[in-house]
């Protein structure tokens, strides 16, 4: 039987020489994957590639701003459209817990018949099949306005209980002397103390006491690698409430919509020219 083939894209490229990675900027497959340990499982049973994500444009640093959110999505989804027209996937997952060029993506993916899933979206709508309301854990005040806008675009606002900043944001000149990410995320892995962990665990516990969560989604996907840190320390702490991070569960929701055979709606997303048209719209 014939396995699934799915295309992994990131959000951006950076250049090899910028001093602002989070993973490598080219190589193999699972390099390309950020944590990929954490989700190869989801991916042994699928055919698979990764992107590396068009060249960065917006600066050579990762995405904090709607500026630079906005450009990195118009650049995606050109990679979204080439994969489509050359075909051979059956289904598309946009990596980047920002989302940029996800509705687009759709859009396109539709029209050849191909779905699309992203990290934010997915990991929503799963939250809201295990509990009425999640809260969102998330690095910056400036990447907390691009998660807030996807929870009003994607009309989650009644489920959302709010977005917690542990205020560790990304590497980028704007953030220069701020800590690196990639040290908390080493500190864990080798059983020491981390910081930004422990930020996570007080935001999701307050998310979870004062904000009435009973989920806890991940906002930046350089952060999913806290999932199952956070997902320990939680249960640990007597909580039994789900974490989740966006590769996992778009990837999930990707091969969901393969086995049954789904792609978006003709009319949330109408081809050009639509087949029939609507007189009326509500919205």
């Amino acid at each position: 039987m014939t396995k699934p083939r799915l295309l992994l894209v990131n959000a951006f490229q950076l250049s090899p020489g910028s001093g602002y990675t989070l993973r490598p900027p080219s190589g193999d497959r699972e390099t390309l994957v950020m944590d990929y340990e954490n989700v190869a499982h989801h991916l042994a049973d699928v055919d698979w590639d990764a992107h590396p994500g068009a060249p960065a444009s917006h600066g050579d640093h990762p995405v904090e701003t709607r500026e630079e959110f906005l450009i990195v999505g118009a650049n995606r989804i050109r990679v979204v459209r080439e994969a489509c027209e050359k075909g051979g996937w059956d289904a598309i997952v946009l990596l980047g817990g920002g989302d940029p060029g996800f509705t687009e993506s759709v859009e396109i993916g539709r029209r050849f018949g191909i779905p699309v899933t992203s990290c934010a979206h997915a990991q929503m709508h799963l939250a809201t099949m295990l509990g009425h309301r999640f809260g969102i854990v998330d690095i910056s005040e400036t990447h907390n306005v691009q998660m807030a806008r996807l929870v009003v675009e994607y009309r989650f606002t009644e489920h959302c209980s709010g977005i917690r900043n542990i205020d560790f944001p990304l590497p980028r000149p704007a953030n220069k002397g701020r800590p690196s990410i990639s040290e908390e995320r080493a500190k864990a892995l080798r059983g020491e103390a981390s910081a930004m962990l422990d930020a996570a665990v007080a935001a999701a516990e307050a998310a979870i006491e004062e904000d009435g969560a009973e989920s806890i989604i991940l906002g930046c996907s350089a952060a999913y690698w806290m999932r199952p840190f956070l997902q320990n320390r939680l249960t640990e702490a007597g909580w039994d409430v789900p974490v989740l991070e966006g590769y996992s569960s778009a990837i999930e929701m990707a091969k969901l919509m393969i086995r049954m055979k789904l792609t978006a709606s003709g009319l949330a997303y109408p081809m050009d020219p639509p087949k029939r048209s609507r007189r009326r719209k509500l919205v």
